[in-house]
């Protein structure tokens, strides 16, 4: 009689030690799988050149070089590269985030007539693919004279990066209590004043997160920088790491060490700013909590 409860006890937690071990086996896989390609890219980067594709596969190289980083560094079309990568990737980013604000705010907050229509074709703009509308926008950059130009890719990207900072922020914004902005209202402030005082305060959580993703996706974009721009001096980082293949009798020789360093290279900046900006967003959350 005594020993008889302990049984249900044992085995519920023994399912539960086996829930939590198949969770902790789940996050282990998917961690493996989404960090050994990035793990790979490194050791394949610092590895000489007759170690890349030995058999059997060595997991470590047997001697660490750093070569592929300096050549790459010291490689005047990839910095120039950069550079221009910077400057579109910033300007979308903060072309969308303006404009993406303040229509996000119109409708979000703001009654009427065609509010829900607008925001389905914004979604529907983040639907068609990219080469769906590549034809299209040939003819628009030639007919504005922007081929081979910065301008043409800080356009063009604004395509798919200023729907989604449309459609994510006026979601964030509705979920923000009626009271703050009435309050504001009962105060005199004008509706200007709301948005710029009040409402853009509250949402940076949202705007890190969205500003994030469209850094990103203007940071990694490869067909509209292949499509409208041309000579080196005018690539992106994704063009310019695919133009170190070479071409040698109708053969391409592609210099894996180079491509790989290339890739980490690109790939930092984009970890040190989610992490930084991940430290906002968590500071941010609690922003637009409304005390009673």
């Amino acid at each position: 009689m005594n020993g008889s409860p302990s049984g249900p006890r044992q085995g519920g937690r023994g399912a539960q030690i086996a829930l939590r071990a198949l969770f902790y086996l789940l996050v282990a896989v998917v961690v493996v799988f989404t960090v050994f390609p990035f793990v790979w890219a490194f050791i394949s980067s610092i590895k000489p050149d007759d170690e890349l594709f030995t058999t059997p596969v060595r997991y470590w190289p047997g001697r660490v070089t750093l070569d592929n980083y300096r050549l790459v560094l010291e490689n005047g079309e990839f910095q120039e590269a950069l550079v221009n990568s910077v400057i579109v990737a910033v300007t979308v980013t903060v072309v969308s985030l303006a404009v993406g604000s303040l229509a996000a705010y119109s409708l979000g907050r703001f009654r009427f007539r065609g509010r829900s229509v607008v925001l389905y074709v914004v979604l529907a703009m983040t639907i068609f693919p990219q080469i769906a509308v590549l034809g299209a926008l040939f003819e628009m950059i030639n007919f504005l004279k922007l081929y081979n130009q910065l301008p043409a890719l800080i356009l063009t990207y604004l395509i798919f990066t200023l729907p989604f900072t449309v459609w994510v922020l006026t979601g964030f914004l509705k979920a923000i209590p009626g009271e703050v902005e009435e309050a504001a209202y009962v105060d005199g402030a004008t509706p200007w004043q709301v948005f710029t005082k009040i409402m853009l305060p509250l949402s940076v959580p949202g705007m890190a997160t969205t500003g994030i993703l469209a850094f990103i996706a203007a940071w990694n974009e490869f067909l509209f920088a292949l499509s409208f721009t041309q000579t080196p001096d005018k690539r992106t980082v994704t063009y310019a790491i695919q133009s170190f293949s070479t071409s040698t009798s109708g053969m391409y020789e592609i210099p894996w060490g180079q491509t790989m360093a290339a890739s980490i290279v690109v790939t930092v900046p984009l970890v040190v700013l989610t992490l930084v900006f991940q430290r906002r967003i968590l500071a941010g959350l609690t922003a637009g909590a409304v005390k009673g």
